[in-house]
């Protein structure tokens, strides 16, 4: 059985069949493919489907070019409907014309397409009736393989595979989805303004900020005591693959640094990509020198600029060890030399020692990577074949129990190797952080070109070293810096055009040798008048430099949970964007390049996209590491080499060969996600009671105030009104105490009633006593005196008794007195309390002497 797995598995692996090849069948594909009923299924349910381009999952730009009807995803025995666009190949399930993750894939992540034929042989006397099925594999390179049955007698296959291979394989760059989505929302600064950021936060000048005009007039040229920013490149005369802006020994003039150059392969000279803040030292990076095939020759200008690496701050004496990191094995670096590189000679450089890393070239990488793929294609629940699976039919576990025994050894992977690659960097970048961190040492890092391992190496060192490049921003800058700036060629390695490939273009950028000594490597030479590179050249290029470098990263994440503030989901994201090609960033080799065709003003950013993506949960999106604490690991990583035994990453790794062995490695941080999101709703609630608690409290204080104060006026209102009630009291006996009834009631005016007119007697007496704006009114009744007797009168008694005017009869001599007159008259008076207080009319004010 196992040999049948095997063969079945190498007859449609190892390259493009055309139709006329056949695969013999077997019980899986019966299994998977039953013909009669997916055509009954195709007829009843071909009502339901949605018209040509209208589907509603298609992004901004994208338009489709073919769909197939009636198709069967092998690897999951569903039916459904095939659809071309200009950005993917999407699998559509019949039942809910939902997308099915595993048979959408972009176009440009494609790797290879074939048409394969298999044979339904019924019986033995039947088999020239027998029917054949038309199978479309799609091999992607983020580790699918994925497997499309067409009804036969139908052109359905044949539609959907000229359209995948016109559009998966586009001649020029602006073919690419990228320029017809178009920068849209997702729009960002140039990244060269992030770059001189960059170099100004490494020399201690981060209260510099760079723009676009400082590029313009080359204003950046700042430095400190060690180093400087040249502009010696903003041309890219000097190295085409560099960026515009150098970080370079302050000590070493522009001049030097160009004849320098002359000694290295490409240009690539030796510069700074990293400097400790405080030791001084640094991690430098080049391309291998031009020695010569005997290995001797040698340059002043290049040995000056290497020593001058090794410069102590503050005039110390002595210099600093310098650490040459070749990261070829040693029989590659001097295999090279026949072709004019090599490595360099200790006794050349002072105080320096040469280390050879080990790390293979591209070619290998691709191989492992290759081979990694089937042998999880061949293992996986979602096998392409139908039943070559250990798990397709529940049979075994993965890895013969769990995924722990099946990581434990890298060796668990049939040939693959993919592990031990991942080691070997991995092992090799912490090499160099540590004689960095540890030594204070300078490390100069190159490999044949200075773009490949070298990236990795630098890349994955500069993350060991410096916890900001442990952050979101950081890690962009990281890989914008060491990545896109100095020249790793995407495009080659990607496998997609570029500049000098398209017919648009009136110039060529083409990537040789700034020595005529040192011929340029195949992946670099001008294609001349060829439109693009041809298949096998492409294919010669392609490697998955990058993916492994981010796969390194995942393990690191592994091995310091609490050190980085994004997850793997997010790496998984990144290497999903870059591979699709549905933003700009990773198009072609260098940022010349990028720069002549307008690459950030046509195309979308990724970054900006990613950060969108985040900004819809906040610090609860999953590409956030719930476990990251930046106070717990604020300095350099440097994990040992038994910690550097690389697993499997699930989350990419296994993701389509067995989705639930990836999903199972996420379990622990999905329950501490649903935790967290828990803990962040309760903490707003708390936050909302708060809230509320305090604007009670609030409110409580303010009414305690008011009842203070009403309880204040309330205690002024009562002693008013009982001093009110003492002074009417008094009013009331001193005008009775005169014959006069007393009337206090309530009304805006006072009704003054008279027996006989009082006009000019009491016209002062009578505008003094009353307040128009009073609420109380005080009539007083005057009895005349025919009505009032002299025995009830007391006045009348004292005018009786003590008055010289009165005569014997009671009358009065004098009739014009005011105190006769005063019994027969009426008076009225309007008052009010505040009246009366300033009249100040108490019981002894009627007091006589």
């Amino acid at each position: 059985m196992a040999a049948s797995r095997t063969r079945r598995s190498t007859s449609y692996r190892g390259g493009d069949i055309s139709d006329s090849e056949k695969m013999e069948s077997s019980a899986g594909w019966d299994d998977a493919l039953d013909w009669l009923k997916l055509e009954h299924q195709s007829v009843s349910r071909s009502v339901s489907l949605p018209r040509h381009g209208n589907y509603k999952c298609l992004l901004e730009g994208e338009r489709v070019l073919a769909e197939g009807h009636g198709v069967v995803l092998v690897n999951t025995d569903e039916a459904g409907t095939v659809v071309v666009t200009n950005f993917r190949l999407m699998f559509l399930s019949e039942g809910t014309q939902n997308t099915v993750a595993l048979g959408t894939i972009p176009l440009a992540t494609i790797e290879k397409l074939s048409k394969l034929v298999a044979k339904n042989q019924t019986a033995p006397r039947q088999s020239d009736k027998s029917t054949s099925r038309r199978l479309l594999q799609v091999i992607g390179k983020d580790l699918r393989i994925v497997v499309f049955g067409f009804r036969p007698r139908t052109k359905q296959r044949r539609l959907i595979y000229d359209a995948l291979q016109r559009s998966s394989k586009p001649l020029r760059i602006w073919d690419l989805f990228a320029f017809s989505s178009g920068s849209s929302k997702f729009s960002n600064a140039n990244p060269k303004v992030r770059l001189l950021n960059e170099y100004f936060r490494l020399l201690g000048k981060g209260s510099y900020s760079a723009t676009m005009n400082m590029i313009e007039k080359e204003s950046y040229m700042k430095s400190n005591e060690l180093w400087r920013i040249s502009n010696v490149n903003s041309s890219y005369s000097m190295c085409q693959t560099y960026p515009f802006a150098l970080v370079l020994p302050k000590s070493i003039s522009d001049d030097e640094v160009i004849q320098a150059s002359t000694f290295r392969a490409r240009g690539r000279l030796p510069v700074i990509s990293w400097c400790h803040p405080v030791s001084g030292a640094v991690l430098a990076r080049s391309s291998q020198p031009l020695v010569g095939l005997m290995m001797n020759l040698r340059s002043n200008a290049d040995e000056k600029l290497v020593a001058a690496l090794c410069t102590q701050p503050g005039g110390a004496r002595g210099r600093r060890k310098l650490y040459i990191a070749d990261a070829r094995p040693r029989k590659n670096a001097l295999a090279n030399g026949a072709m004019g590189g090599g490595s360099e000679s200790s006794s050349n450089y002072f105080q320096s020692e040469v280390v050879f890393l080990g790390i293979d070239n591209i070619h290998a990488m691709r191989e492992s990577l290759s081979r990694l793929r089937d042998y999880l294609d061949t293992h996986g629940t979602t096998s392409s074949d139908g039943m070559s699976s250990f798990l397709r039919h529940g049979g075994w576990t993965w890895g013969g129990g769990n995924l722990s025994s099946m990581s434990a050894s890298v060796s668990a992977f049939g040939d693959s190797g993919w592990l031990t690659h991942v080691q070997s960097v991995l092992t090799g970048a912490a090499w160099i952080a540590g004689h960095v961190a540890l030594e204070s040492a300078s490390v100069l890092v190159h490999c044949s070109d200075g773009w490949d391992r070298t990236t990795q190496l630098v890349a994955l060192a500069n993350l060991l070293l410096d916890p900001y490049y442990r952050t979101f921003s950081g890690f962009q800058v990281l890989i914008e810096k060491d990545w896109l700036a100095f020249g790793h060629p995407f495009a080659d390695r990607i496998g997609i055009p570029t500049v000098s490939g398209s017919s648009k273009m009136s110039f060529e950028l083409t990537r040789q040798a700034s020595v005529g000594s040192f011929p340029p490597s195949p992946s670099r030479q001008s294609v001349g008048s060829s439109p693009a590179p041809s298949a096998s050249h492409a294919q010669n290029n392609c490697s998955p430099i990058f993916l492994q470098w981010v796969d390194c990263v995942s393990q690191l994440l592994r091995i310091y949970p609490f050190a980085f503030e994004f997850s793997s989901a997010f790496l998984v994201d990144l290497l999903d964007c870059m591979m699709s090609c549905r933003f700009g960033n990773f198009f072609c080799n260098s940022e010349r390049e990028r720069q002549q065709i307008s690459i950030a003003e046509a195309c979308g950013c990724m970054w900006a996209y990613l950060a969108d993506v985040r900004s819809s949960q906040g610090r609860s999106h999953g590409h956030y590491n719930l476990f990251y604490d930046q106070l717990k690991h604020d300095g350099p990583l440097l994990p040992p080499a038994a910690a550097l035994a690389p697993t499997l990453w699930p989350q990419f790794h296994l993701r389509w060969a067995c989705p639930s062995e990836a999903q199972a490695g996420d379990e622990l941080e999905d329950r501490c996600r649903e935790m967290s999101l828990r803990f962040n709703e309760l903490h707003k609630a708390k936050e909302i009671a708060e809230k509320k608690a305090a604007e009670m409290t609030s409110a409580f204080e303010s009414l305690s105030v008011e009842l203070r104060h009403e309880k204040q006026l309330s205690s002024s209102s009562m002693a008013l009104a009982k001093r009110a009630s003492k002074e009417s009291a008094a009013i009331r006996r001193a005008i009775q105490s005169l014959g006069c009834n007393v009337h206090f009631a309530s009304g805006g005016g006072t009704d003054i009633e008279t027996s006989r007119p009082l006009e000019d007697r009491l016209t002062s007496g009578e505008s003094n006593g009353q307040n128009d704006g009073s609420d109380l009114s005080v009539s007083i009744s005057m009895v005349a005196d025919e009505n009032v007797s002299s025995a009830s009168n007391p006045i009348s008694r004292i005018c009786q008794t003590l008055c010289p005017q009165s005569t014997r009869e009671g009358g009065c001599k004098w009739p014009d007195a005011g105190c006769a007159q005063l019994g027969s008259q009426f008076v009225g008076l309007k008052a009010n309390y505040d009246a009366f207080d300033r009249l100040s009319i108490y019981d002894s004010y009627f007091q006589t002497d």
